[in-house]
């Protein structure tokens, strides 16, 4: 018995065990697609859609058949009493006589089928849930670009900060040494304190820079697990590096490739709201017009003085009823025209928007192609930079070490050198967002997810 429950109790432990202790592995597609599934926020859009797809049915639903039931029981505790005038009874006039109708217990079950026929607003709201069923298609094609930009610019701020961390222990490594030489050479008599000084004073800089750059890639990496959908503290590896992507996003076809603007999904977005914009108007319009229902019931009812209702010689009493209701809107003191007008009205404003709309995504894409554009040119800047800087600080440690220049000119030339570094590795993951964003724009992904995927 010990045995079966130590098994029992180890098998319940392997879930927990085995979530604490996984470990991930992504490149930056593999990172894309597990967070297009994984990401919290793309979750709750996809939910979305799914909730929009029951929005649709439950407009459908309203013009099918409508079945409903009742069943009723009354015990007259104390029954009603009716005073009749006593010459029915043949007394005297001006005398009543009590009565009791009806007996003390009944019971009646009613089956009713409702059908609409004809409601002007039941078919513009089919229309209406149409729309919002694509308004939630496009909503959640939005936010799987802003999933994927969030991923690439997550996934390239992790290898930033890893190459800072790594250029940072370079350079504080080589100052080490530097430092231990100069400081050798002062004791000996050969230098002056303040090369030491100044040493100590770029080594400080240098380990301080380090420790930000530590601290900022635990914050990128939570982030980046945030991105995906999954724990910040678990243990994610990096398979691609900053050069490699870098590379990979130095594309200059996407500076020519053409906006269709019919395909960016936030002026689709704009033009699902300026659709129900006008089916408001329908909608106002349809009220106006009559609306026609039919229904047939079936019924049974008994009548008892005891509760004898589940006897077989219990006498049950059938009825049924079909019946037509045709409702006519005849007047109302302009309200209807009214409210007609202000659909048009907002109608109006949907389209002035859609229009401005067309103009801003035209605005983006040319706003995204100057900062891509930049990108590029700002990282063969950086490269040309980074080259000369090594060059630079090269020649100053090798006139410092001759005595040849002070150690204030060295210390610039390191920092000079420490500022390409980072700027180098900037401008690389500025390239590769700026790539995301122009591709965002432009809706080259195609990450959209039908009603008809979920559904399958």
């Amino acid at each position: 018995m010990k045995k079966l429950l130590f098994i029992l109790t180890f098998l319940a432990s392997i879930p927990t065990w085995a979530q604490e202790n996984l470990q991930y592995q992504f490149s930056l597609e593999e990172a894309i697609t597990f967070a297009l599934d994984s990401n919290y926020t793309a979750i709750n859009a996809r939910r979305d859609i799914a909730k929009a797809l029951k929005q649709k049915w439950e407009a459908t639903a309203v013009g099918l058949p409508q079945i409903s039931g009742s069943i009723n029981y009354n015990n007259n505790l104390k029954q009603p009493v009716t005073l009749l005038p006593g010459e029915i009874a043949g007394g005297l006039p001006g005398t009543f006589v009590p009565v009791t109708f009806g007996t003390k217990q009944n019971a009646n079950a009613t089956a009713t089928l409702n059908q609409l026929i004809f409601d002007g607003s039941y078919l513009v709201g089919l229309k209406a849930a149409k729309t919002f069923l694509n308004f939630s298609e496009n909503t959640n094609e939005k936010t799987r670009l802003e999933v994927r930009k969030g991923v690439i610019n997550a996934y390239g701020s992790v290898l930033l900060s890893e190459e800072l961390i790594a250029i940072f222990e370079k350079n504080k490594k080589a100052l080490e040494d530097n430092l231990y030489e100069t400081r050798q050479i002062f004791e000996n008599g050969l230098a002056e304190e303040e090369s030491v000084e100044q040493l100590e004073v770029t080594l400080l800089d240098v380990d301080t820079q380090l420790n930000y750059a530590k601290r900022t890639n635990t914050i990128a990496r939570q982030m980046f697990n945030i991105a995906l959908g999954i724990d910040v503290e678990a243990p994610v590896t990096l398979t691609e590096t900053i050069d490699a992507l870098t590379n990979e996003n130095l594309s200059l076809e996407l500076l020519k490739q053409d906006l269709s603007v019919e395909e960016n999904v936030d002026y689709k977005i704009a033009q699902n709201l300026t659709e129900q914009r006008s089916l408001e108007v329908q909608l106002e319009k349809s009220k106006a017009l009559p609306s026609l229902s039919a229904f047939v019931n079936y019924g049974t009812a008994a009548n008892s003085q005891s509760f004898s209702f589940f006897d077989s010689d219990q006498i049950w009493y059938q009825s049924s009823l079909l019946g037509l209701s045709l409702n006519v809107p005849i007047f109302s003191s302009g309200m209807r025209n009214a409210k007609t007008q202000r659909a048009k009205i907002a109608l109006d404003q949907a389209e002035t928007e859609l229009a401005e709309k067309k103009q801003q995504v035209t605005l983006e894409l040319n706003t995204a192609r100057s900062n891509y554009q930049f990108a590029i040119e700002k990282f063969e800047n950086a490269k040309k930079n980074i080259t000369l800087s090594e060059r630079i600080e090269m020649k100053n440690q090798v006139k410092f070490t001759e005595g040849l220049s002070t150690s204030f000119d060295l210390r610039q030339a390191q920092t000079q050198l420490y500022t390409a570094q980072q700027q180098y590795f900037q401008s690389m993951l500025d390239l590769i967002n700026a790539k995301a964003e122009i591709e965002t724009v432009l809706n080259t992904p195609q990450l959209r997810v039908s009603s008809e995927t979920l559904k399958n």
